[in-house]
């Protein structure tokens, strides 16, 4: 292979913006060549060739596994030529997965929805890269540097001391430092096989708690292959505040998705990216980010996240295990009663609870439902039964009432989840954090209870 050439340093060559040509040969030496509508980086020793409706060259390659492909850098007109080696073609996976997405967005671009329809991903190991002589334009100034931007970006994470502001730290600084001014932040919900809301940035409505499925649409995508999913163009069953539904019915998923709570995003986004945060037990979230602008994140933007929501997803693993080594024992108040200037006089506050999904209602009007509902209901219980309104983590993750699954679902994180729901839509009634694994119930009205027992109807 030249030396002076590598693919990492040709990536833009392969965002599709001007289509390779792909030229094969049958087994009796006759030429063919094609266009090829993606030409995906895998690694520095390989790329991939969407594999959709060249039978001769699918026959050819078959045959002869080398071909040559020819590539222009769509800013300076550069061209380059590979030789590469036929490997083996992926009809599902990680990397199946990501040039089906990213090739949805090509074919909305080009007019060609429902044309394009990958059929397998084709791995081809690099054997040779030699640039093309010929006329080249110079190449455009940089922007924003991103190796800066990504150094200060891991320093405020460091800063972090606890997950509640690691939350807002790590979207602060993807606007601030890398210009991601449309972005969110989501959990894993392992065992319920999906993701759910827990900050974002630069949507008129927070979406906190929204839900989305493993495997729909971008994000469920990242996070079900646990893979970066990155789209350029404009993708109609990509898009969330359209599609997502609709993929969800025709896949059997529409009563996983969150019934109440509307994800945030752009009507119309043209170029999203979602980023997996993975820990040493596995998934821990999600980072999504879109943009109105076609082609705003590059090759180099993506491992620059995934280089951040590595450091990150390690990092909310570490502080999430320092809140569940916290005291187990919570403190009472000398004399337990309404707070923030409540009183009896007030009109009392109507909480209703279902136990069929743990959903709770403020006033008739939906608050969260879930594990985050189920430790609402057991607080609020304990207030008024016992007069409590001091608790911790450790407690509620040995309450064998709340059935709460094993520690990887991240109660800390429903934690923030409830302590956010519950600052916008109800004033009245909040929780605080007191210490490390600790929090305090406040009030300012009389409470209501009232549950509703749908696995038991006669109770």
């Amino acid at each position: 292979m030249n030396t002076f050439l590598s693919i990492d340093a040709l990536r833009n060559c392969l965002e599709g913006v001007i289509p390779a040509s792909v030229a094969t040969c049958s087994r009796d030496r006759t030429p063919n060549v094609t266009y090829v509508s993606q030409v995906m980086y895998v690694d520095q020793h390989h790329i991939a060739l969407s594999f959709q409706f060249f039978n001769k060259t699918r026959e050819n390659i078959l045959a002869n596994p080398l071909a040559t492909v020819l590539m222009v850098d769509p800013e300076t007109a550069a061209r380059y030529r590979l030789k590469v080696r036929y490997l083996r073609t992926e009809t599902e996976g990680p990397l199946f997965e990501r040039m089906k997405a990213k090739l949805a967005g090509i074919a909305s671009h080009e007019g060609l929805v429902g044309v394009f329809r990958l059929r397998g991903t084709d791995v081809y190991r690099i054997l040779d890269i030699e640039a093309v002589p010929g006329a080249e334009l110079p190449r455009q100034l940089p922007g924003r540097a991103i190796l800066p931007a990504l150094r200060q970006c891991s320093d405020r994470l460091q800063e972090c001391a606890s997950l509640d502001g690691l939350f807002d730290s790590l979207l602060d600084t993807l606007d601030r430092q890398l210009g991601l001014e449309h972005s969110m932040l989501l959990m894993a919900d392992n065992p319920g096989a999906k993701l759910y809301v827990v900050a974002s940035r630069g949507y008129p409505a927070s979406g906190i708690g929204a839900e989305i499925p493993f495997g729909v649409g971008v994000i469920g995508i990242a996070a079900r292959e646990q893979v970066p999913i990155r789209i350029m163009y404009a993708a109609a069953e990509y898009a969330y505040t359209r599609a997502v539904r609709e993929q969800a019915v025709a896949e059997g998923l529409v009563a996983a998705l969150e019934q109440v709570i509307s994800l945030p995003g752009l009507v119309e986004p043209a170029s999203q990216m979602a980023i997996p945060l993975l820990g040493i037990r596995g998934l821990v979230g999600a980072i999504y980010t879109e943009s109105q602008q076609e082609c705003r994140f590059s090759y180099d933007l993506e491992d620059a996240l995934v280089t951040l929501c590595a450091q990150a997803g390690l990092a909310i693993e570490l502080l999430q295990l320092s809140d569940e080594a916290g005291n187990s024992h919570a403190e009472s108040p000398e004399h337990p009663c309404l707070t923030d200037n409540a009183t009896d006089a007030a009109v009392p506050l109507r909480i209703e609870y279902h136990d069929r999904d743990h959903s709770v209602f403020i006033d008739g009007d939906y608050l969260i439902k879930g594990v985050a509902g189920a430790v609402l209901w057991r607080i609020l219980n304990d207030y008024t039964e016992r007069g409590r309104i001091d608790f911790s983590n450790r407690e509620l993750r040995l309450d064998t009432r709340l059935g709460l699954p094993e520690i990887s679902d991240n109660l800390e994180a429903r934690l923030i989840l409830l302590t956010r729901r519950l600052a916008e839509r109800s004033p009245c009634l909040r929780i605080e954090k007191t210490g490390r694994g600790r929090f305090r119930l406040v009030l300012q009205r009389p409470l209501i209870l009232i549950p509703m027992n749908h696995q038991n109807p006669a109770a």
